[in-house]
């Protein structure tokens, strides 16, 4: 086989259709566009023109930003962690991660990790490790002599950005 020899397959490739060569070529005159009027014109601008009427797209309410680098926490409260401890089924001596809590049916799904949240009675000497904790939670943890150590900084970019 030569370079001059090298062909495209029969039928591969179409020729393009020459739109306004007279009647015989099936595209002649109005050449597919109509009849007068805006879109037989070029530089058409009327995707979502409705006639004057509101468009769609303008009708319908805005609905917020949603950053695609959002991190979705468990949120669990400190009641419902004391409540497993004293039902057995989590450890105090242990430290309390995701998979501790999830062990222990307190957590069904990972997603981002566990934010912890200051509601509830907290009387447990605990150490923590999660990926963030709230104001009042951390407080709460320190009062009873645990500690708390947060995984993710709150505002910190996630690893999905």
């Amino acid at each position: 086989m030569k370079l001059n020899e090298v062909r495209d397959n029969p039928g591969s490739s179409k020729p393009r259709i020459r739109v306004g060569r007279g009647i015989g070529s099936g595209k002649g005159k109005q050449a597919g566009r109509g009849g007068k009027g805006q879109t037989a014109r070029s530089g058409v601008r009327i995707k979502g023109f409705e006639g004057g009427q509101m468009p769609l797209h303008r009708r319908q309410p805005k609905r917020g930003f949603n950053p695609p680098s959002r991190l979705i926490y468990n949120e669990v409260n400190l009641g419902r962690i004391q409540r497993a401890i004293d039902a057995g089924k989590l450890d105090a001596a242990e430290p309390i991660t995701v998979e501790s809590l999830m062990k222990a049916g307190v957590v069904t799904r990972r997603r981002d990790g566990v934010k912890v949240l200051g509601v509830g009675e907290w009387t447990a000497r605990a150490s923590f490790e999660v990926e963030a904790a709230s104001k009042s939670a951390a407080a709460a943890i320190e009062k009873a002599g645990g500690s708390l150590k947060t995984l993710r900084q709150e505002g910190a970019p996630s690893a999905a950005s």
